[in-house]
């Protein structure tokens, strides 16, 4: 029995590292900045400091305690992310700032490493046991200080793949969003066709109608199967209740069938025993007599018998 336990144990175990690794293979490099020329954010201590926001595209929160950030190939462990920080849990498609000032001793968020400017730069995330690549980009040389290095849409477009990535300079069309959506939507497109082409609500009625009576004739079928079942069970329950309190009447070696001459014995007692008899004596004899009416409503008991002369 322990045995079993501790088998489920480490399978359960096993499966949550195995979830939980998977859910890390969502964290993205979503917009990176080489030169922060005042013309960005700042840090936690008025800084203007090259930065990289990360950003989790699953739909759940993600844990990214243990990574490891580095701008160095050769040397993946660079950064690793401190355990203990709540903070270091993204919400579902929500992002985080790093900021690339070699100063870790700032706090979490602060990374041992900075950025060359005028050179390529190579930025990547492996998992906590320092082997397996997450994500990895590589910032053009051409960046100009107050530039960002950016995804064109959130978390999307793959690892290391240019063409899923632009240059935004901080204009109306390719403005830049630290800790925010890439691409900002003042409207959702689905409501709007919606709304476009049913304008009266009368759709959406109907759907909801549709979906309620679904969801109670799923119910209804559980819960007839539910009860047929319970029934089931409960006549097999009350079937083997019975044959285990049933006298068992049929003793080793007694055949299934009596012989003539054990029903012809039977028989001479039975008539022995309920036969009323009228000859022999000493044997009182009574015969009930069965009357086709009621005696108590019976005329002939009221009526006055006449004396004779």
């Amino acid at each position: 029995m322990k045995k079993r336990i501790l088998t489920l144990l480490v399978v359960a175990l096993a499966g949550v590292i195995a979830i939980s690794a998977q859910g890390r293979r969502g964290l993205r490099i979503n917009e990176v900045m080489i030169v922060n020329d005042s013309t960005s954010v700042v840090d936690d201590f008025g800084q203007y400091s090259a930065w990289v926001e990360l950003f989790n595209s699953t739909f759940g929160p993600l844990e990214i305690s243990s990574v490891f950030l580095t701008n160095d190939p050769a040397c993946p462990t660079l950064y690793p992310v401190p355990l203990g920080d709540v903070n270091t849990e993204i919400p579902t498609r929500q992002h985080i700032l790093f900021w690339a000032d070699g100063q870790p001793n700032k706090g979490t968020f602060h990374t041992s490493f900075t950025f060359t400017p005028g050179q390529d730069n190579y930025i990547a995330i492996y998992d906590a046991d320092g082997k397996s690549l997450i994500d990895e980009i590589t910032v053009p040389a051409s960046l100009k200080p107050g530039q960002t290095y950016a995804r064109k849409i959130d978390g999307e477009g793959g690892t290391g793949n240019p063409d899923a990535w632009e240059v935004r300079d901080g204009s109306d069309a390719k403005y830049i969003t630290p800790s925010s959506n890439n691409i900002i939507k003042s409207t959702n497109s689905k409501v709007d066709m919606f709304a476009e082409q049913d304008a009266r609500g009368g759709g959406m009625a109907v759907m909801a109608m549709c979906i309620v009576f679904s969801a109670l004739l799923v119910l209804a079928t559980c819960f007839y199967i539910i009860s047929r079942i319970g029934a089931t069970m409960s006549a097999r329950r009350k079937e083997k209740a019975l044959a285990e309190t049933r006298p068992d009447t049929v003793s080793e070696g007694h055949t299934e069938h009596d012989s003539g001459e054990e029903i012809a014995a039977i028989a001479m007692a039975l008539h022995d025993h309920l036969d009323a008899h009228d000859r022999e004596s000493t044997i009182l004899t009574i015969n009930k007599v069965r009357r086709a009416y009621s005696p108590w409503s019976s005329k002939i008991y009221s009526l006055r018998e006449l004396p004779r002369r």
